[in-house]
């Protein structure tokens, strides 16, 4: 079915990010799987081009769009390749809201052209070791001084996209003590300059996908934020996370869609080229049958997505139609994309094939952002059950 999501304007962009992918990412991108991220030059690269502020408004130095759709083609693009970009989509997508809607203007002067840029890389510190999706547990603690000009940030963070290489972290403490009547009470989000004394990157965690976004452990050992870099208002950290997460689900929804998208692609052409018993593998029934279910349920999955992509744009998207999009698309992209692995045969199972990157990168997608079985009561719940 014809897309009716892009114009003129946003294909024209697509060309533009496709051939950077294709000269200055696809050439060195082993490199980057090895080091376990990219090099922290290529997002200066990315911020030169105007992919990393895309929504920034151009008053601080971005590209001023309020649509989302651009974001969504870079995600396109890179699946379409078997890349990605590091940790740029939490860093664009996700923590910009946060900003945006948060900030004094004070604190956009001071953030948002280094974001635009990618002078200053963004990361956002909500798990703990013992909360998982359970984000009313949080432990992480931060104390107003005595004096009032600072906070006492102490706690531990896990699973970071993007906490070891950037440059400020906004981080989930709670600011009044834990209160079982109003569990979601007393959290507060800090903008932590990850070279003040006191924070530390622990272990990089090793995952079997996403092998180019650094994840890391996090320690804060008295660690002093000033109040001027408290995000928003002190206690109201639940309800920002809750407006935020929407788009967060979403981004993670499209990506999904893209990913299917390229591992039917990869299929096709894969199936073409090679021959068993002397005839290629797409001229086999199976092979057909198999193309042509995988099609149609990306179909249905597309349609769902760019909807959300059109309710977001018109801040309309709500929270149970967010977890229904990822639930939807990542539960989809991971049953398209074993199938399509399952056509390269043995070579599915191989690194440098790019449908083996896709199979593992997508199989965290039903686990961050909210696991897909919060998903399910979020929706359940909309349903008054």
């Amino acid at each position: 079915m014809k897309r009716t999501l892009y114009n003129e304007d946003h294909e024209a962009f697509r060309q533009t990010v496709r051939d950077f992918i294709a000269k200055e990412v696809v050439p060195v991108y082993p490199e980057w799987e090895e080091a376990g991220h990219p090099p922290r030059e290529f997002y200066s690269r990315m911020g030169e081009l105007g992919l990393l502020g895309i929504q920034v408004p151009e008053e601080y130095g971005g590209g001023g769009e309020t649509s989302l759709k651009f974001n969504v083609i870079l995600a396109e693009e890179a699946s379409a390749a078997g890349v990605s970009f590091g940790s740029s989509s939490v860093h664009s997508n996700l923590i910009l809201p946060y900003i945006m809607q948060n900030a004094t203007e004070e604190q956009k002067q001071r953030w948002l052209p280094g974001f635009a840029s990618g002078e200053l890389m963004f990361a956002i510190a909500m798990t703990e070791p013992g909360t998982g999706s359970d984000l009313a547990n949080i432990a992480t603690t931060a104390k107003l001084s005595e004096d009032g000009s600072h906070y006492v940030l102490n706690g531990a963070k896990t699973f970071i996209t993007g906490g070891a290489l950037a440059d400020r972290i906004l981080v989930v403490g709670r600011t009044s003590p834990y209160n079982p009547e109003d569990r979601r009470g007393g959290l507060s989000i800090l903008v932590v300059d990850t070279k003040s004394e006191g924070f530390a990157v622990g272990r990089k965690l090793h995952k079997i996908g996403l092998k180019t976004s650094d994840t890391a452990e996090l320690s804060f050992d008295d660690v002093k934020v000033p109040v001027a870099d408290l995000l928003g208002k002190e206690g109201e950290a639940f309800s920002y996370l809750t407006q935020n997460l929407a788009q967060e689900r979403l981004t993670i929804a499209f990506g999904a869609a893209a990913t299917a998208a390229a591992a039917i692609q990869h299929a096709i052409a894969y199936t073409k080229d090679r021959k068993v018993f002397g005839k290629p593998v797409a001229s086999f029934q199976n092979t057909k049958f198999v193309l042509a279910e995988c099609s149609t349920e990306l179909q249905a999955m597309q349609i769902m997505v760019d909807n959300a992509i059109e309710l977001n744009d018109r801040d309309e998207l709500t929270v149970p139609d967010a977890a229904r999009a990822k639930l939807f698309a990542t539960e989809a992209a991971g049953r398209i994309i074993d199938k399509c692995l399952q056509l390269h045969g043995g070579y599915g199972y191989i690194t440098e094939y790019p449908i083996a990157r896709l199979y593992a990168d997508t199989r965290v997608t039903r686990i961050y952002g909210g696991t897909n079985e919060v998903m399910k009561t979020i929706i359940a719940k909309d349903l008054g059950l």
